[in-house]
């Protein structure tokens, strides 16, 4: 497994290795090894998701409060995807940043996105599915969204798809709102919870 850190500090994209033959291909998109190598401690999962997403779907921006917030471990097991990690904790040194991964069927790369950090995606292909494995339950009161579109973020979403969003991701704040509003999690409440998993 290539482990390789985004360039927000937490984040992860992971690459396993294929196996492929004269049946098909095998191939191990999550090892708990290595995330904790990565990381520093273990991800329980007390969820999992799953999406299919027309081309030009956009789901996110989300985020959760923190604590717990809610990790997850992404991967897309049919189609491609642009995966898209921001930094949204209020005080950290990449707050506002983001970084970006392609997530296929063909490299079966994955994402580990911390708790307190924004996550979203655009579906390059009709029929795009993608897997989420989630650190702690859906927890509707603590759901938060900054809107994919915000123009000071500028994401990468491809100019030649029509975004496809949801009323809700719509209607979500830009950054700079949210942070007015006092709904991002704070960079040091982030670092004191990372911390927390790392010693239980």
């Amino acid at each position: 497994m290539h482990i390789r850190e985004l360039a927000i500090p937490g984040a992860f994209e992971f690459t396993p290795r294929s196996f492929p033959d004269d049946r098909g291909v095998f191939v191990s998109p999550y090892q708990s090894d290595a995330l904790f190598e990565a990381v520093g401690h273990r991800m329980t999962v007390a969820q999992t998701n799953h999406s299919i997403s027309r081309r030009g779907t956009i789901r996110g921006i989300h985020f959760a409060d923190v604590p717990p917030s809610q990790a997850k471990y992404v991967y897309c097991p049919r189609g491609a995807l642009l995966d898209v990690v921001i930094d949204i904790r209020v005080g950290s040194p990449t707050f506002g940043k983001w970084d970006v991964s392609r997530l296929d069927a063909v490299d079966c790369r994955s994402v580990y996105v911390p708790e307190g950090v924004g996550h979203g995606f655009i579906a390059l292909e009709d029929d795009t599915a993608m897997n989420y494995l989630c650190s702690t339950p859906y927890n509707p009161a603590g759901e938060h969204g900054i809107t994919p579109m915000d123009p000071k973020l500028a994401l990468p979403w491809p100019a030649d798809i029509e975004p496809l969003l949801s009323p809700k991701d719509v209607a979500a704040p830009t950054l700079d709102e949210a942070l007015a509003a006092g709904l991002l999690p704070l960079y040091s409440d982030c670092l004191a919870f990372y911390d927390k998993l790392r010693s239980s």
